[in-house]
């Protein structure tokens, strides 16, 4: 099947840095306790990928030669107000989740997609979505977009195209506050219980340095939190931003053992 091109590809055609389907994540030997990147991280709207930048002027050029110039920015294309289905999970604090106050959905996610529709003149419809079902959904047609995170891997760009990625991150063992020692004695206790989400690189990670009987796989990080918070599981490993999301989501109940 004919692979869906994304819209943030289209902006990053006309040389702005936007993205927001391609975050970049490398499954380590174990979870690591790195400390979580701020969100504001992902490139900003209106910068332009390096290969656009004009020659910094650190050096006068010859007489005999012409002043170099800018390149001029590429005009983006206008999309007519065409409606763009999104789809989003809704579970992955801070690009896309429910505001507990308000009841809403709101995200880096769709700050960014609107941006881009805004600039593209084009609607954005965003339709939740089950991650363990993304896929398919997009193969078979469903939604136009997938702005939900997701990190890059070659059997997924066998199926949809990729953006350019906007953040890095890394992979972290989340545990309640009052969680004692370390990653490495965390493992050698054989009574500790893992959460994390189905069909992610998050559950390959926890599989391979977890027996399988002590990693419970969840529908989304929002139940896997849940079973945290509540003593079901011990831990979660989970994207070292998104274990962010959830800290300030529960203020003084989680932290990122060390």
């Amino acid at each position: 099947m004919r692979k869906k091109v994304f819209l943030a590809l289209l902006v990053l055609a006309a040389l702005l840095a936007l993205a927001a389907c391609g975050s970049k994540a490398t499954p380590t030997a174990a979870p690591q306790p790195t400390e979580a990147p701020a969100a504001t991280q992902a490139p900003a709207a209106t910068e332009a990928p390096a290969a656009t930048e004009a020659p910094a002027a650190t050096e006068a050029p010859a007489a005999t030669e012409a002043p170099t110039q800018a390149p001029a920015t590429a005009k983006l294309p206008d999309l007519g107000g065409k409606h763009i289905t999104v789809a989003v999970e809704n579970a992955y604090p801070p690009f896309n989740f429910i505001n507990k106050d308000t009841g809403k959905p709101e995200g880096w996610d769709y700050d960014t997609v609107r941006e881009i529709c805004k600039r593209l003149d084009c609607v954005p419809e965003f339709k939740e979505a089950a991650w363990d079902g993304i896929f398919p959904a997009m193969q078979a047609g469903e939604y136009d977009m997938l702005a939900d995170g997701v990190t890059i891997t070659p059997e997924r760009a066998k199926i949809v195209d990729f953006s350019e990625p906007y953040v890095t991150i890394g992979q972290v063992l989340l545990v309640r506050a009052d969680e004692q020692g370390t990653v490495d004695s965390f493992k050698a206790d054989p009574k500790k219980l893992v959460g994390t989400q189905i069909g992610t690189t998050n559950e390959i990670v926890a599989k391979k340095n977890f027996p399988e009987d002590r990693v419970k796989s969840f529908d989304d990080f929002g139940g896997a939190i849940m079973a945290l918070l509540s003593g079901d599981v011990d831990g979660v490993v989970i994207d070292n931003v998104t274990a962010s999301g959830f800290m300030k989501e529960n203020q003084g109940k989680l932290k990122i053992l060390g």
